[in-house]
């Protein structure tokens, strides 16, 4: 069963989307590709989807596939300087692809469709010791521009580095903008290495927004707030923003209105005899209130809303539910059986999905997105996914108290990811 409205593959394996750009009318998504396999493998490729917004995107070919000296083309940025195009992406080798080398490639048509690789323009300082070093992120920063790479320190130290550029083309290094011992918990663990850091002010407040990595397992999106100034973050706040086995890989973009934005991959949505795995989340504006990183759905959610369900019943499985209960029970079921069940605490959303139970952080309203296989659950305290098993083909939403509004979702009747 494929989603109605989550990005994903024709065939094949994705994981993290990077370089999203809004361009001309449209979005384009680029995303960790490994065709024609159901695992992930470390020859990843660049995939290439475009859109009039993020839920209603077409798979296109690979932009940009190993070779020429690369085993992998794994994750980076896009940016654009006037006509002046660059994707900057880690360059890996086996056996040793923990640490990347940061190439730059060019577009060969204004599409973005082909992309001719460049020259390696950064690689990891020898003298810091790492065990990782990957994820470049590129953002202007006065006259020039300034890269961030995440890496891991063998002593369990995770780090940003940068380094700085006059016009994208040479790059010199700049020092450690924002380093953390894996050692140090409190008030959230944030690992060893932090995979796709990235850095942006969000309603006056700067914030770094990373994926957790340790010991090569894959934990959750993490970010700091404090302040920044001249390639030095100094963090005053620790945050967790996801929950749940689902998101990873937050990519940072701008929408159409130029608003932060993230997006993210979501583990665990997959149907390996049709030979897909992994999908990409609805995209998620991003606002900053007493030093809480908060992430709600984009407006173009709401956009491909259908009508409303007030019995809460909606034929078909995908769904927009906001529901404001403080306290209380939400319950789904699909073809008379329950699929998730939300009770509400105080500051808490405890989540059942058959056996298996989770609890997440909430405050304020719940917004629930259900789109087949995939359920994501945002409020105002954090974000949650996971994956379903829907038993029927309609929905049924009844909460036990506070007020609930159900909307059916609407997507384009092609399978996501294929041309129609």
């Amino acid at each position: 069963m494929r989603p109605s409205l989550h990005f994903t593959a024709r065939r094949g394996w994705i994981n993290d989307p990077h370089g999203i750009t809004y361009r001309d009318g449209r979005y384009h998504v680029f995303f960790q590709y490994v065709p024609d396999r159901t695992s992930w493998a470390p020859n990843c490729h660049w995939g290439h989807s475009t859109g009039p917004d993020l839920l209603s995107l077409t798979e296109g070919p690979v932009a940009i596939a190993p070779g020429d000296g690369d085993d992998g083309i794994w994750t980076g940025c896009l940016v654009e300087d006037g006509d002046d195009t660059v994707i900057f992406y880690t360059a890996t080798s086996v056996p040793d692809f923990g640490i990347g080398r940061i190439r730059a490639a060019y577009p060969s048509d204004p599409e973005w469709r082909d992309w001719r690789k460049g020259d390696v323009v950064v690689e990891a300082p020898a003298e810091l010791d790492l065990i990782a070093f990957r994820d470049p992120f590129v953002r202007r920063e006065g006259s020039g521009w300034r890269m961030f790479v995440g890496a891991a320190r063998r002593d369990g130290t995770a780090m940003a580095l940068s380094w700085t550029s006059p016009d994208l083309r040479t790059w010199s290094y700049d020092g450690v903008v924002l380093s953390r011992s894996s050692a140090e918990r409190e008030p959230v663990w944030m690992g060893a290495l932090w995979e796709c850091p990235q850095f942006v002010e969000v309603d006056g407040v700067e914030v770094m927004v990373s994926s957790v990595w340790d010991a090569d397992v894959l934990h959750y999106a993490g970010y700091a707030t404090g302040t920044y100034r001249n390639g030095r973050f100094d963090a005053a706040g620790w945050g967790r923003l996801t929950y749940g086995d689902g998101y990873y890989a937050p990519s940072l973009f701008f929408d159409a209105e130029g608003r932060p934005c993230l997006s993210f991959w979501i583990r665990g949505i997959a149907d390996e005899e049709a030979g897909w795995v992994g999908a990409h989340s609805v995209p998620f504006r991003l606002s900053a209130r007493g030093g809480t990183l908060v992430a709600e759905p984009h407006p173009d959610v709401a956009r491909h809303r259908g009508d409303r369900a007030d019995d809460g019943r909606v034929a078909g499985l995908a769904a927009d539910i906001e529901w404001t209960g403080s306290t209380g029970d939400l319950t789904v079921t699909s073809g008379g059986e329950r699929l998730v069940q939300i009770t509400r605490t105080r500051d808490a959303a405890v989540v059942t999905i058959g056996s298996e139970e989770w609890t997440v952080p909430a405050a304020g309203e719940l917004r629930l997105i259900l789109d087949g296989p995939v359920l994501e659950l945002a409020s105002p305290a954090a974000l949650f996914s996971a994956a379903l098993s829907p038993a029927g083909d309609d929905l049924h939403v009844r909460a036990s108290a506070g007020a609930l509004e159900v909307f059916a979702l609407t997507g384009d009747a092609r399978v996501p990811g294929v041309p129609g």
